[in-house]
């Protein structure tokens, strides 16, 4: 009886140890995992963080403009109605309320990967890097003084932190006609750091999505043809935004990079893809869109996020030298989304000058 109650005993034993070393190894994965996971989920259209469910939409997708396939991912922070009217306040104004935390996050983590650099491929196009790094630029700028590029915004009024404190107020709203504020800062620095590099820019701070959201993309597109109509000479247009990272309990994420003892925005090159008529240069953007993505990130590693190569437009249909980029967060600031810009000049003009 004493030898049966032994083995009992001990086997009870072996039973517990056997829980003890599996629940330790469950609660290692968890924690190990945690990073990449809120990773991934900012690469998605809408995954969940171990804390909470993940709002990471580009904020390209509007309700009248945006494809079927990614009707799903209009920032939950950005929904601005027919009659919205920006709300301001000037900098010099108390904020109040209570605070949300700000994390910073470095995207790197696409659906596939080449070299230094990695792509985000939603569509069931089999892409071929190497051949598109290879391929010559589908324009060719000419050595004169005229305008060849224009810099827009369709979504003017995005606008970022003003003060990296890591919070911001619930009373922060990110969208105003303020322009110092947001990606019409950007822009004028990148069209400025172009000129200085001897290449013809233009840069447009039309209010495309106000003082009405909806129908931003029609706005812009008439823009651009306007542009071009002046300057016949354009052969590059790329539409400036910034993109949003909210998660339920308020929390936003910037993605950042550190370069030259600074700390910069990440940004996120965008191609589209259409096979089905409508979208003719989409291949060509791709080639442009590639180049550019693997030459920032040899000049400034970790300045990208995965290339986006999706099925939508976005108005890149325009030309051969179209793309959208965004530039950081809302909860990035003004000086990290300024300091990519003037990288993202300095790479674009290696790139055009080639």
């Amino acid at each position: 009886m004493k030898k049966r109650h032994w083995k009992i005993t001990a086997a009870a034993a072996a039973l517990a140890l056997v829980m003890a070393v599996c629940l330790s190894m469950v609660v290692y994965r968890v924690q190990s995992c945690v990073a990449l996971e809120e990773e991934a989920a900012l690469l998605s259209g809408k995954l969940s963080f171990v804390n909470g469910s993940m709002s990471a939409e580009q904020s390209v997708a509007t309700a009248d403009e945006a494809p079927t396939q990614q009707s799903q991912m209009r920032p939950l922070a950005e929904t601005p109605t027919e009659s919205e009217q920006i709300r301001e306040k000037p900098q010099d104004t108390p904020h109040s309320g209570t605070t949300y935390p700000v994390k910073e996050i470095k995207v790197s983590n696409g659906n596939m990967s080449y070299d230094n650099f990695t792509i985000r491929n939603t569509t069931d196009y089999d892409l071929d890097v190497e051949d598109l790094l290879s391929s010559e630029l589908p324009f060719t700028l000419e050595d004169n003084h005229e305008v060849q590029v224009l810099i827009y915004h369709t979504h003017t009024c995005e606008r970022y932190l003003t003060e990296d404190n890591g919070e911001y107020y619930e009373d922060y709203y990110p969208r105003s006609t303020d322009g110092d504020l947001g990606v019409v800062a950007v822009g004028e620095r990148l069209v400025e750091t172009l000129k200085k590099n001897g290449i013809g820019a233009v840069h447009d701070t039309t209010l495309h999505d106000y003082p009405s959201y909806e129908g931003s993309y029609a706005r812009s597109w008439e823009t651009i043809s306007a542009y071009k109509e002046k300057y016949p000479s354009i052969k590059v247009t790329i539409d400036l935004h910034r993109d949003a990272m909210t998660t339920d309990d308020g929390t936003k994420y910037k993605p950042t990079f550190e370069f030259d003892g600074g700390k910069a925005a990440q940004i996120m090159i965008m191609a589209g893809y259409g096979i089905d008529g409508g979208f003719d240069f989409w291949h060509d953007n791709l080639i442009f869109a590639m180049q550019l993505q693997k030459l920032c990130e040899d000049k400034y590693p970790g300045m990208t996020r995965p290339l986006n190569f999706g099925e939508y437009t976005y108005n890149m249909n325009f030309n051969n030298g179209s793309l959208l980029i965004e530039v950081g967060t809302d909860a990035n600031t003004v000086d990290e989304a300024c300091r990519s810009g003037d990288y993202l000049a300095q790479a674009l003009s290696e790139l055009l000058k080639q």
